[in-house]
């Protein structure tokens, strides 16, 4: 449906310079805000005929008026934009939902400063180190601090009072400055170990104190060498966890990633060179689908929807868009600071980057897993098929095969409360002709509901074929042949363009075809299910068909002989163990390259 807002008029009068437009309902509530190149020709995109997505055309169906502002370039634009969705909010814009100040670690001023977590305006005298991503990171260096110098992080009205020391000496965490157990000398030593640890500084601390640890054994105080060595192996602990293996710079590594139901956006903070966390983000997606336009949208109105947030000199992201330009030079003209965004990198960058997007895929799983949001999901696909109440119990079928070789079926069911993995199943393939996958469909569907007619186990209420019509008569015919009491139907078959959101249904029957919105909740519990079904069953296939290749993965990569590869074989403890190592672990295999490690890594992870 389209709205009653006469496109043609507006467009005619329109103009094709650089601007912002904002798009109202008929209650003069501000729907949409965007930034354009060309006025014209991006407003008319919206009012085509054809082509639109159903988010885009929810948001037209809506529009009662149009207005623009015009702007002398796309930098000004850009910041206008971002300004007005700050303010506004509009329902349509990719929202940024976390308005927090970040946490900093503060070191106060003074004979004996302490160290503290530091939230809000920096109008204390001292020193401000961050930002972190969150008050947990900052806890986890300042314990580490605690341990290694002894620095004190007590309140100042309890570190006045005191006429003796408290727990934190007697348990080797503070030297006791406030009743005089250390001098100003050796405390301020302390104190600029702290902040070359807080600068990123770790390699040249650890070196500092390997000199120090060893002038003190050369002068036979093996106590205070003791001492020394403890706060070294400290060092190494976090360098090991947290510099991944030698970065530099001051980086933030941005991953996004999209799926039906929601988006994600992964944060993690590098300062001198030292991870000091992470953080999820979860935006509103509306109109914007693609990855692309959902990192653009984050990177835009957090770097410039806070004036005072901290910003790196360098931004990696795990996906390009056409607009990081104008970016760039908003940055630089409202922050005065030069920034460059990074694609594509190596070594320590490319870790950082892979860790930002496994972290992003990983939290959007487990937020699209929540008991609460599948209930919900649940529900509308009770209202969508028109059921009395929401199923309790939904299964899926998938076949998996290669080019007809270890045919497998799958089998997985989801209930309101989530996946019922003890209830999946698999099932061998056999006697049918290869890549036949509706007589693959057929024994499948034979065998699960054969034990369902003779009143063993549970039927489903909703029974999900990933396929078109075919496949959907395949169910039907094994279903009528069993005579299993009557359940409900729902095809899923991938649509012209094979992208998601566009997917055909069909409801018990070939005639009764539909479609449901790409935002649908029931669309993406469908989605769900299926991409469940479709990954259980890859795994099966791929299980079953290296069982009988044996070890011929292997054989297959160039250059690794009988005699290396029982070596190899040999140093993992096996095959399994072989296929569950990183890269990097492979490289350092006794007689392996780098690019023969790329080489299995590859063989054992194809396909």
């Amino acid at each position: 449906m389209m709205s009653n807002f006469d496109s043609a008029a507006f467009l005619a009068f329109c103009s094709g310079r650089p601007g912002v437009y904002r798009m109202f309902d008929a209650q003069a509530k501000l729907l949409y805000v965007g930034k354009a190149k060309n006025l014209k020709k991006r407003l008319a995109s919206y009012f085509r005929k054809t082509g639109l997505a159903p988010k885009t055309a929810a948001l037209v169906a809506r529009i009662a008026q149009v207005e623009t502002t015009i702007t002398a370039n796309e930098t000004e634009a850009l910041l206008l934009e971002q300004t007005l969705i700050k303010q506004w909010r509009p329902p349509y814009n990719i929202l940024l939902r976390d308005d927090k100040s970040y946490p900093y670690v503060f070191l106060s001023s003074g004979d004996f400063p302490r160290l503290s977590i530091h939230r809000g305006s920096k109008k204390e005298p001292g020193r401000y180190f961050g930002p972190y991503p969150s008050a947990g990171a900052i806890r986890e260096s300042l314990g580490l601090l605690q341990k290694a110098f002894f620095v004190r992080q007590c309140e100042d009205s309890f570190y006045r009072n005191r006429t003796r020391p408290c727990l934190q000496y007697q348990i080797k965490r503070c030297k006791a400055p406030c009743v005089a157990l250390v001098d100003r000398e050796e405390y301020a030593e302390d104190v600029r170990h702290s902040v070359m640890f807080l600068e990123g500084r770790s390699n040249a601390l650890a070196e500092e104190l390997s000199r120090s640890m060893e002038e003190a054994a050369l002068s036979l105080n093996f106590e205070r060498a003791a001492e020394i060595r403890d706060q070294i192996a400290l060092l190494r602990r976090v360098q090991d966890q947290q510099s991944m293996e030698g970065g530099t710079g001051n980086v933030d590594v941005v991953s996004a990633t999209v799926s039906p139901g929601g988006a994600c956006v992964h944060l993690i903070t590098v300062r001198g060179g030292r991870v000091l966390g992470s953080k999820n983000f979860f935006p509103q997606v509306a109109i914007e689908e693609s990855t692309s336009e959902v990192l653009q949208a984050f990177l835009e109105q957090y770097y410039l929807g806070a004036a005072d947030r901290d910003l790196p000199s360098e931004l990696i992201v795990n996906v390009v868009h056409e607009d990081f330009a104008t970016l760039i030079s908003a940055i630089v003209e409202l922050r005065g600071v030069e920034l460059s965004i990074t694609h594509r990198v190596r070594g320590t960058r490319a870790r950082w980057q892979q860790l930002a997007l496994t972290n992003a895929e990983q939290a959007l799983a487990a937020r699209l897993a929540n008991r609460q949001h599948l209930a919900a999901r649940f529900q509308a696909l009770a209202e969508a098929l028109e059921l009395d109440e929401p199923p309790m119990r939904l299964e899926c079928f998938d076949i998996s095969h290669s080019s007809g070789e270890a045919t497998v079926a799958s089998c997985v069911v989801f209930g309101p409360e989530g996946p019922l993995k003890s209830d999946y199943r698999r099932y061998n393939i056999e006697g049918v002709t290869a890549g036949d996958d509706y007589a693959a469909m057929h024994q499948a569907l034979s065998r699960r509901f054969r034990k369902a007619a003779e009143g063993e186990g549970k039927l489903p209420d909703v029974l999900l074929v990933d396929g078109g019509k075919g496949q959907l008569n395949m169910a039907r015919e094994v279903l009528q042949e069993l005579a299993v009491p009557e359940l409900i139907l729902l095809g899923v078959a991938k649509g012209v363009t094979r992208k998601p959101g566009l997917e055909t249904l069909y409801l018990n029957d070939a005639e009764h075809e539909f479609t449901l919105p790409g935002d649908s909740p029931a669309l993406h519990l469908i989605q769900q299910v299926r991409d469940e079904a479709h990954r259980f069953a890859i795994t099966g296939h791929r299980a079953r068909r290296g069982k009988a290749r044996n070890t011929s993965t292997l054989e297959d990569v160039p250059g690794i002989g009988p005699k290396r590869r029982r070596e190899l074989l040999k140093h993992f403890g096996g095959l399994q163990e072989l296929s569950r190592a990183s890269l990097e672990e492979i490289a350092k295999a006794p007689g392996i390259s780098k690019k023969l490690a790329e080489s299995i890594y590859a063989a054992l992870h194809s396909e």
